[in-house]
């Protein structure tokens, strides 16, 4: 806990000195105050990134001048000043605020996709920058997350522990004293959760809250509210509502002109570009808009990809045969009452987007209305795609935000916040009542028990435990019984890709043995490799004997 105070310390003035440069030299001013500043020194540093991994990894070369940057702004134009002017009584609420964050961030992180799929690709980001083509050693790291470039620059110096979230929840925080936005307080508990990892579900939900506050509030710069949206787009392609929101309120409620739109759409073609560089196609996971590229995933890998995700909005309770079976009433009565906490999840989701709907029907208000419409578009495609509740959790603090904004005062919120905050720190403390509460909460059986030593330094897991492999020219690495690869060293593939290569009659193979940064092409097998898979495979499945 006090090593992330003092990467905070590092961190914030380098995000407010950098964002301070960007409104003040490019005029990229979206709100008043510092936490506006430091959400535009996140999304410039992390569009500055996103170019520069094409070129360069992600190391201490290109942390230092960013920071030294920061810095240099920071205390050239005496921002340090800006402080002066929050209150003793907001002060002490965000320092009070500023302890619960750290000292949740501190617990032991345990969101799977955190050992499968955040921490390998800041590794990546890290070591080698964008890979070209890297989807077919591993398809997850294909995405490549905006946010998880963000947190890769910083994962030299500043933060270590890969915990850039508590820095946004702070962040956020100072945004909702800024703005007196009280109703938003009482969904920080519920972002305690996200902090122990760099997932990029908190940026999401966090941004967007933000930005629908400014749209709420008649904020009419719509170019850097555009801009932002789809910068959040981004980070996490679920969240395509807000664009759509952010298009609508600029040509029929601001009535702005399309060269307001000009920079957020360089950032859309820039996430398209680097979504073909790593995965092949425009838009992660789905396989549409070929353009030939060479080095695009296999089509049966992403077959099973897309059968996978059809299990999972199903919670993994059916087969892939069993639900293509489903009539569409199958489908639906299915998903609303799976066994678990994810049926009252689903069915919370319909009744909130029933009340939500009715309510704009009932207001008539037309920025109600682009805003019902955002959402029920982003609806359909998530529910068309892949029905997973992490894909529409936002849709609750929407409809929460809009329906109580107006009515909850700055006591109500901080009598709220502090009540659920003290759940919420008690589920991380003491994960067993959690999973005695809820059985079916899968992530709760991975979180681990408080230790005194998150006082000083965060709670980090450690395995290294791995056997390594070559099949043609490829040499890498697979942890050993175990399913993912969090600190196992690069190259590596999860052991269960090696079953779905073998299935699909391929492997990854390297462009160039001499420099892995050229990328990776999937190639048929040979009778020989064919023999080496086969090998690999006996070795995994005898470990678990």
């Amino acid at each position: 806990m006090a090593l992330l105070f003092l990467s905070c310390l590092l961190i914030l003035p380098v995000l407010l000195g950098l964002g301070h440069a960007i409104q003040h030299y490019c005029g990229c001013r979206f709100s008043q105050g510092i936490a506006a500043k430091i959400i535009m020194g996140m999304a410039g540093i992390s569009l500055v990134w996103t170019i520069a991994a094409f070129f360069v990894p992600l190391n201490t070369y290109t942390e230092m001048p960013v920071i030294a940057a920061g810095l240099f702004f920071f205390i050239k134009e005496k921002l340090y000043k800006e402080l002066y002017y929050v209150s003793k009584r907001d002060g002490a609420l965000l320092l009070m605020m500023t302890l619960i964050i750290l000292f949740s961030s501190s617990f032991y992180p345990f969101i799977l996709d955190h050992f499968g799929y955040y921490v390998p690709t800041v590794q990546w980001l890290h070591n080698d920058g964008l890979v070209e083509g890297i989807s077919n050693l591993d398809l997850i790291l294909g995405q490549m997350s905006v946010w998880h470039i963000f947190q890769a620059g910083f994962s030299g110096i500043a933060d270590p522990f890969l915990r850039i979230n508590s820095v946004l929840l702070i962040t956020y925080v100072l945004y909702i004293i800024e703005n007196k936005s009280w109703a938003q307080l009482c969904l920080v508990p519920f972002f305690l959760f996200f902090t122990q990892s760099p997932s990029p579900d908190l940026p999401v939900l966090v941004i967007s809250l933000i930005i629908l506050n400014e749209i709420l509030n008649g904020n009419r710069n719509t170019a850097v509210l555009f801009s932002l949206s789809v910068w959040v787009f981004a980070i996490k392609p679920t969240m395509i509502w807000l664009p759509i929101l952010g298009f609508l309120y600029t040509i029929f409620i601001v009535k702005a002109s399309f060269r307001k739109m000009a920079f957020g759409i360089f950032i859309l073609i820039l996430f398209f570009f680097k979504n073909m560089w790593t995965f092949g196609y425009p838009v992660f996971p789905i396989a549409l808009g070929d353009f030939g590229i060479s080095w695009k995933p296999d089509s049966e890998v992403l077959r099973l990809s897309s059968q996978y995700a059809v299990q999972k909005t199903y919670d993994m309770q059916y087969s892939y045969d069993a639900i293509q079976k489903f009539s569409l009433i199958e489908s639906i009565s299915h998903w609303l009452f799976l066994t678990g906490i994810k049926s009252a999840i689903h069915i919370s989701f319909v009744i909130t987007l029933i009340i939500f709907i009715i309510y704009t029907i009932i207001r008539k208000n037309r920025l109600l209305t682009c805003i019902c419409i955002a959402v029920i578009i982003k609806c359909i495609l998530v529910l068309t795609f892949s029905a997973q509740y992490r894909f529409f959790i936002d849709v609750f603090f929407v409809v929460f935000f809009v329906l109580c904004q107006p009515y909850i005062s700055r006591k109500s919120a901080l009598s709220i916040c502090l009540g659920l905050s003290i759940a919420s720190i008690g589920c991380l403390a003491f994960p067993s009542a959690l999973q005695a509460w809820i059985p079916s909460f899968r992530p709760g059986s991975f979180m681990g028990n408080f230790e005194r030593q998150q006082l000083y330094r965060p709670s980090i897991y450690h395995y290294h435990r791995f056997r390594s492999f070559k099949v043609g020219n490829l040499s890498f690495h697979v942890s050993e019984k175990y399913p993912f690869n969090f600190d196992t060293p690069l190259p590596a593939i999860s052991e269960s890709y090696i079953f779905e290569y073998a299935r699909a009659g391929i492997f990854p193979q390297l462009k160039d043995q001499q420099n892995i940064r050229k990328g990776f092409i999937h190639q048929k097998l040979t009778p020989e490799q064919q023999r080496q898979v086969k090998q690999i495979m006996h070795t995994i499945e005898k470990s678990y004997q």
